[in-house]
């Protein structure tokens, strides 16, 4: 695994992260975070997830230094959150949701700053610097002001400047929000080559296929806890079933009808979970590929027009649905745009928006 050019051999057992019944108050009584426990090994791609609000924001700040803890106790890479907080920082890298890049700088030099603010002894620098250039495909504007780079060339050089210390851990927090997809998943190739390096990522994200295609585990937070955890596949399967996904030609009195028929018929043998949506209805039922020919008799019986069909695997969108309540608000790319980008890739060069 990566290791910090700082003094970072705290760790124990093999985690990076361990927060043992974590709680955040503020001043004026607002519980933003109470009794969150998590256990992240070396060298995990993890990801944290929760709607806004439900504390993934104040956890992540705690384990970066950056919010004092009120209760629990928290070690990131080996060392006390409060008593040893320095050397948290020296053993972490952090890319927060807007960069840090300084504008007036040249890439080299934005690279240059952070190597002194993370102390990097002066004799590594010139390489590291080279090698981190060469890392994000920003070395062919090494000496051009980052006024000029596109919105996904400043990420990518963000992502650098979290990494010049060589840090075990790094922190990314909403890394590719305002993206276009092929600026998103360029940095996705960055985030999995520095995770295949040993260097372990802590990613809070609203793109949900990105966390289903990084992470090698996920935790939900909701309402400052933990509500669920485990692999992206095993999340998916503790939905229950497929999603019968009914497009209707009509008005949301007529998708509530729908609905009702659902729960009110004895069409798939289980407890379906129906949820209402902007064009119809969504089934999640064991049943719901066996059943889904009697819901359309029923539905053409009510005399409810069905104009699309289609019954899928769950994603991780209703996963967060199923135990939130809501759904992601972030747009997300799709997987065949992830593909069209990635064929696109080797042409590709940093023109406007990447």
């Amino acid at each position: 695994m990566s290791t910090s050019s700082n003094d970072a051999g705290g760790s124990d057992a093999g985690q990076a992260i361990e927060a043992d019944g974590l709680e955040l108050t503020y001043a004026d009584g607002t519980e933003a975070v109470s009794g969150v426990s998590l256990a992240v090994p070396e060298g995990e791609f993890f990801g944290f997830l929760g709607p806004n609000g439900a504390g993934k924001t104040t956890t992540i700040k705690v384990l970066a230094t950056l919010l004092a803890p009120t209760g629990g106790s928290v070690r990131v890479n080996g060392f006390d959150v409060e008593r040893e907080a320095q050397k948290v920082r020296e053993s972490i890298g952090y890319m927060a949701q807007e960069t840090s890049v300084i504008n007036e700088m040249t890439a080299r030099e934005n690279l240059r700053f952070a190597c002194d603010a993370y102390g990097v002894p002066r004799g590594d620098r010139g390489g590291r610097i080279d090698e981190l250039l060469d890392l994000v495909d920003l070395a062919d504007v090494a000496d051009k002001q980052a006024q000029d780079f596109s919105g996904g060339m400043k990420k990518r050089l963000d992502a650098a400047m979290a990494l010049v210390h060589r840090p075990p851990l790094v922190f990314l927090d909403e890394p590719t929000t305002g993206l276009d997809p092929k600026a998103r998943n360029r940095l996705w190739d960055y985030f999995e080559e520095i995770n295949d390096r040993g260097t372990t990522i802590f990613l809070t994200t609203q793109y949900l296929e990105e966390a289903d295609y990084l992470c090698d585990r996920l935790s939900v937070i909701l309402d400052g806890e933990i509500v669920a955890d485990g692999s992206p596949e095993t999340l998916k399967r503790e939905v229950g079933g497929e999603i019968l996904d009914v497009e209707l030609d009509d008005g949301a009195e007529e998708r509530e009808r729908a609905a009702e028929i659902v729960q009110s018929d004895d069409l798939f043998g289980d407890d379906p979970n129906v949820d209402v949506t902007d064009d119809g209805i969504s089934v999640t039922s064991r049943e719901a590929r066996k059943r889904g020919p009697d819901l359309l008799v029923a539905l053409r019986d009510a005399a409810i027009t069905v104009t699309g069909f289609n019954v899928r695997s769950p994603t991780l969108d209703d996963v967060f649905l199923a135990i939130t309540g809501e759904h992601v608000e972030a747009e997300a790319a799709t997987d065949d745009e992830r593909v069209t980008s990635a064929a696109d890739q080797s042409t590709a060069t940093d023109g406007g928006g990447q």
